[in-house]
């Protein structure tokens, strides 16, 4: 802590600190690390005040997770429809009035929208103000208020939570042909009566995958881009292939290994040019969506002119900290991860040591991050993966339980997919487990507690689990794990005593 405070001490000789504040803590941004640590903030009893300049909730609210989630779900009825003899029903192609799946995408981020409201937030203790936020100072933040006044506040801390926005590449031709982003999509493509006619979404990760197969099911012709060998490269191969199965099932045209060049418009169409294997081609499209990734919104916060390091993200320490020890940064504006439970997760953090750091700080915790890609089949992961563990040299074994065997699955005709567990040799430690199925994402909590709190597979096993759900198949897998570490030595010992006890 006094490395710390020398070093604040250094970078803020330039600025005089005020001797009284207006505010504990002010909060630079309306998502989900924000409106928590505000929260959290409030809880204290401290004076907080939220800036957002555009809509409370933030990307996930708005333009990623909720919106996403309720176009998978329509697309999912969809698929069921048109599949419905698996279940003995007659199968039924679908009338897909595409504006008004749209519109329920809206009237469920509208449902969603009061539990992060100004209302709600002010009734809690928050001030929270509309406008756009600048550092001037260490300790002071300079608000452009949306209504056309500029207010200046003085803090003990600040949290930048600014979140992040899409990475668009700088493609040759790209703006003039327009484009789709996940934040834009769901305006630009409100009032359309019919999905986009020819599809083509680049980029082969979580999002893009999500979005290509759900289009696809609403009736778009979908060509998905990637330029890695395969989709979603940061999960194993035998998870990504069932994934690549099931959007090549939906009719989805996948490409790996294609580099985009450029985009065009030639006689009033619109074009993207790849390139693969040293050829070239053009791949025609009515709408493209780029989903590769996100970049952190760094720009127009004052962090540069106070000597901030950013390098892609916030850099701070394992505090959450910046170079200003009372300046801290959570969520995708700090990285290492984008998801809306790791910032909420890190708000904790950063709130408490934003407020009471002085007394007592807390490290970050990553060791348990769980995620999910709410693909069809989901795919869900916590802790390492088999190429993770081997690209790090760690020693681990591998059970795994395919769902083709578990009874709700084959009741659902849901049977596919499995659950995969890492756990160090000899042991039932676990060191990851990977889900893909039906629920994944629900059905890796167990696993995520489990690791949390130092469980083995051996407490999972003990546990009951009610028959017949999904959920079984995490004692299946742990049951699997058991029979292949029992003793060879105990087993013919337990012959012989059988042997002898009949006589």
């Amino acid at each position: 802590m006094l490395l710390d405070f020398l070093k604040s001490d250094n970078l803020a000789t330039r600025w005089k600190r005020p001797r009284k504040f207006d505010r504990n803590l002010i909060v630079i941004g309306g998502g989900s690390a924000g409106l928590v640590s505000a929260y959290i903030a409030a809880a204290t009893k401290a004076k907080v005040t939220l800036v957002e300049a555009n809509r409370m909730g933030g990307d996930c609210l708005n333009y990623g997770c909720v919106p996403s989630k309720a176009l998978i779900r329509s697309a999912k009825l969809a698929h069921q429809m048109r599949k419905a003899d698996r279940y003995g029903l007659a199968a039924h192609l679908p009338q897909v009035p595409f504006a008004e799946v749209i519109e329920r995408v809206h009237r469920v981020i509208a449902e969603i929208e009061p539990h992060d409201s100004i209302e709600r937030y002010t009734s809690l203790g928050v001030e929270v103000l509309e406008g756009y936020a600048r550092l001037v100072d260490p300790w002071t933040v300079e608000i452009a208020l949306n209504s056309g006044e500029t207010r200046r506040l003085t803090t003990r801390a600040v949290i930048i939570a600014t979140g992040a926005g899409p990475f668009v590449p700088p493609l040759p031709g790209i703006v003039e042909v327009g484009y789709l982003t996940s934040d834009t999509l769901w305006e630009q493509l409100r009032g359309r009566m019919d999905a986009p006619r020819r599809l083509v979404v680049l980029g082969g990760g979580p999002v893009g995958c999500e979005l290509a197969q759900s289009f696809a099911r609403l009736g778009s012709e979908v060509t998905q881009l990637e330029m890695a060998p395969r989709l979603m490269m940061r999960e194993d191969e035998d998870a990504a292939e069932h994934v690549l199965a099931s959007l090549e099932a939906d009719g989805v045209r996948v490409l790996t290994q294609h580099k985009a060049r450029a985009c065009g418009l030639t006689d009033g169409r619109k074009w993207i040019e790849v390139e693969h294997g040293g050829e070239v081609q053009r791949v025609e499209f009515d709408e493209l969506i780029v989903a590769l990734g996100r970049a952190a919104r760094l720009k127009g916060f004052g962090l540069e002119e106070l000597g901030i390091e950013v390098d892609r993200v916030v850099e701070t320490n394992a505090y959450l900290q910046t170079g200003y020890p009372h300046i801290l940064a959570a969520g995708d504006v700090a990285g290492p991860y984008q998801f809306t439970h790791v910032a909420a997760h890190q708000a904790w953090f950063a709130t408490v040591n934003a407020l009471f750091g002085d007394f007592k700080r807390f490290k970050a915790d990553y060791r348990v991050i769980p995620w999910a890609t709410f693909t069809d089949p989901e795919v869900a992961r916590v802790g390492l993966s088999e190429a993770e563990a081997k690209e790090k040299n760690i020693a681990y074994e591998v059970t795994r339980y395919g769902l083709d065997d578990l009874d709700r699955a084959i009741a659902d005709s849901a049977a596919r997919g499995f659950v995969k567990i890492l756990t160090v040799p000899g042991k039932d430690t676990i060191l990851g487990a990977t889900i893909v199925g039906e629920h994944a994402g629900d059905l890796l909590a167990e696993f995520v507690l489990a690791m949390k709190h130092g469980l083995g597979l051996n407490k999972i096993l003990g546990t009951i689990h009610i028959y017949p759900t999904l959920a079984e198949a995490n004692k299946m897998a742990a049951g699997l794990w058991r029979r292949n570490h029992i003793s060879p030595r105990l087993v013919a010992l337990l012959g012989w005593f059988h042997r002898w006890r009949r006589g």
